[in-house]
C-alpha cells in the first residue's frame, strides 16, 4: 500500500466545452450569464473524466474493472481554464484528488478507490427496464416525488466513435483495450434525466461511481434507473438518481448514484 500522503502525478488539461450544442442550454455561453455564471460551464461529467485520468494512470484496467470515484463539483470550470488535478494517498488507500482552476480555486473534488476484490454488484433485478414517461415530466418536485422507476434507454458503445473532448482526457488504454471510458458511461444517468424529464438548464452537481465490468467495442448497453431523493439547496431543486448500466441485458457495468440541479433557483432571486 502506497504511503499516507504520496502524490500520484498531477494531470493538467485546458478545459473545453464540448456540449455548447447540448439540450442543456447551461453550457451555452448567453443562457449561463443569465444564471449569474461567467460563461457556459464545461459539463460535469467532462470534469469528473478529469479527476479518472490520474487513478486509470495509476491503477490502470483494475480500476476500470472495479474501481470506484466519487466526485462532487463545487464550483464551475470554463472553457479555456488551465486545470490541474492533485491527487494524494490517504492512510486508508484510498486516493483524495482536488481540481483546481487557472486561479488556483478549488472546482472538483474527489475520492477513488481500488479495492483487492470485485465487489458484489447489484442485482438487475432490482433495475427493471421501463418505456420512456411521456410525456416527459415537468421538472417539479410534485412530478417527480410521483416517480419511482424511470423510462430506460439502450444505446451501442462503438470505440471508434468516442469524443475524447467530452470525455476529458486521451489515454491510449482505451484504445488498446476496446473499452468504454468511464465518461461515456456516466454520461447516460444525465441522459437517462433528460429522456424522462422536460428539463431548462440544469446542472450535474456530483456523482459516485462504481465500476463492475468493461464495457467492449461493439457491445449494448442498457441504462436502468430510479429517483432515489429529492431536496432543495439555497432555493436550486435536486435530484438524486440511482442508475444501473447493463451489458448486453445480464452483466451489470457500472452503478452511478448521480446528483443534479434540475431546476435553477429564479433568476429573480438574484442567481
Amino acid at each position: 500500500m502506497p504511503n499516507a500522503g504520496q502524490a500520484l502525478p498531477p494531470y493538467e488539461v485546458r478545459a473545453h466545452n464540448a456540449a455548447t450544442a447540448s439540450e442543456n442550454k447551461i453550457h451555452d455561453d448567453a443562457v449561463a450569464r443569465q444564471h449569474g455564471f461567467s460563461g457556459g460551464l464545461v459539463p460535469g461529467i467532462t470534469v469528473f473524466g478529469y479527476l479518472t485520468a490520474p487513478v486509470v494512470k495509476a491503477w490502470g484496467q483494475a480500476w476500470l474493472e472495479r474501481g470506484f470515484l466519487s466526485g462532487r463539483f463545487r464550483q464551475p470550470i470554463y472553457d479555456g481554464d488551465d486545470v490541474i488535478v492533485a491527487s494524494t494517498f490517504g492512510a486508508d488507500g484510498d486516493v483524495q484528488m482536488e481540481a483546481r482552476n487557472s486561479a488556483d480555486e478549488v472546482c472538483a473534488v474527489g475520492q477513488a478507490r481500488l479495492d483487492a476484490n470485485a465487489p458484489a454488484p447489484p442485482s438487475i433485478e432490482d433495475y427493471p427496464e421501463a418505456p420512456l414517461i411521456s410525456p416527459r415530466l415537468e421538472p417539479t418536485p410534485e412530478a417527480l416525488s410521483g416517480v419511482d422507476v424511470l423510462g430506460s434507454l439502450e444505446a451501442g458503445f462503438h470505440a471508434d466513435r468516442a469524443d475524447t473532448a467530452l470525455l476529458g482526457d486521451d489515454l491510449p488504454i482505451y484504445r488498446e483495450l476496446g473499452v468504454a471510458h468511464p465518461v461515456w458511461l456516466l454520461y447516460f444517468a444525465n441522459a437517462l434525466l433528460a429522456a424522462n424529464v422536460a428539463l431548462g438548464p440544469w446542472i450535474h452537481t456530483a456523482s459516485a461511481a462504481q465500476n463492475l465490468s468493461l464495457l467492449h467495442d461493439g457491445e449494448r448497453l442498457s441504462v436502468r434507473g430510479r429517483v432515489a431523493g429529492l431536496s432543495e439547496r439555497k432555493g436550486h431543486q435536486i435530484v438524486d438518481l440511482d442508475v444501473l448500466l447493463v451489458a448486453g441485458g445480464t452483466r451489470p457495468v457500472m452503478h452511478v448514484m448521480h446528483s443534479a440541479i434540475y431546476r435553477l433557483r429564479s433568476t429573480e432571486h438574484g442567481e
